[in-house]
């Protein structure tokens, strides 16, 4: 067990993005400026001018998304690291899972940087555009939708992509199947079924390509042991070498996110406290879902960061 008063540090995925992102932790702490300036210099472009001012389509591309995200939060942290105690475990949501394993140590945040974009792009490049879809599936239980996906693939793919909460699972695979899905679940009873804007089916074994050509990147990077046990996507299992680190972000390209699980893990580790660091709420929203009895936290901007370090300072009072 960990002490009660450890805490876990949730990274966000794909879909936290909205421009002016990080634009005032910027403005306020060096040390965020010389984050956005660091992932400027190691893409080659002024990636901090998209997020702070778009504009919106162009910090839409995947990858643009992905290291765009990837670099708020880790300027997030970095103006949160002298604030408060070292974490007990870190996590992230998907492409979250790379700025989990830049704040552990793993990865250099330039190296970081570089691949996520290379990851975005290659996912991007997977499928062709309307090949594939993704679905959200709200209020149904993962046996039901494993059940459906099952029945709508139909010699197609169609697989839970995202185990989100116990309220929210998202669905991957070729546009027809899914589609074939988002009708069976709603005949049988989901609280909402509906198809996301995404550009490409994710997390599902349409993405082979996109995971062949990243895992040849990934292979070439020096990654050394994290710091901090990182919770994985792809097993809910803690990770604590760096070539365990390397195969779980190879197979998370095709495997589901299976987040509810992740955060279950730590819960059972004894955490009480998680907080998001990076982009939006969505993490802390899910983490409601999954259990509203722990402290939900979550820092993106100047205003949350105080609010969030007031919590902690009365929390370990």
């Amino acid at each position: 067990m960990t002490d009660s008063n450890a805490i876990v540090l949730l990274f966000p995925g794909q879909g936290s993005q909205a421009v002016g992102m990080g634009k005032d932790l910027a403005e306020n702490h060096p040390i965020a400026r010389q984050t956005f300036e660091e992932a400027d210099e190691a893409l080659g472009y002024k990636l901090s001018q998209i997020c702070f001012e778009g504009p919106e389509d162009q910090l839409r591309l995947t990858e643009i998304t992905q290291p765009a995200i990837l670099t708020v939060s880790i300027a997030a942290l970095r103006v949160l690291q002298a604030q408060i105690p070292s974490p007990a475990f870190v996590a992230g949501h998907s492409l979250g899972e790379y700025s989990a394993h830049v704040a552990a140590g793993t990865i250099s945040f330039a190296d970081a940087v570089r691949t996520v974009r290379n990851r975005g792009r290659y996912m991007q490049e997977a499928v062709p555009v309307g090949v594939g879809a993704m679905a959200a599936i709200l209020g149904m239980e993962l046996e039901k939708i494993n059940t459906i996906c099952d029945e709508a693939a139909q010699g197609e793919i169609c697989r839970p992509a995202n185990i989100n909460s116990p309220e929210q699972i998202v669905i991957s695979g070729n546009s027809a199947a899914v589609e074939r899905a988002v009708k069976l679940a709603d005949e049988r009873g989901a609280k909402k079924a509906k198809l996301l804007p995404v550009s490409a089916p994710f997390h599902c074994s349409l993405m082979k390509p996109a995971q062949d050509r990243l895992q040849a990147d990934l292979d070439k990077l020096t990654m050394v042991n994290p710091v901090y046990p990182v919770a994985c996507n792809v097993d809910a299992e803690l990770v604590t070498d760096s070539s365990r680190a390397r195969d779980t972000l190879v197979r998370q390209v095709t495997g589901s996110v299976k987040w509810e699980q992740c955060v279950r893990l730590l819960i059972a580790k004894g955490v009480q406290t998680f907080m998001e660091v990076g982009p939006g709420k969505v993490l802390w929203g899910l983490m409601r879902q999954i259990d509203r009895s722990k402290t939900s936290l979550n820092v993106s901007d100047e205003a949350s960061l105080a609010k969030t370090i007031a919590s902690l300072q009365q929390i370990h009072a």
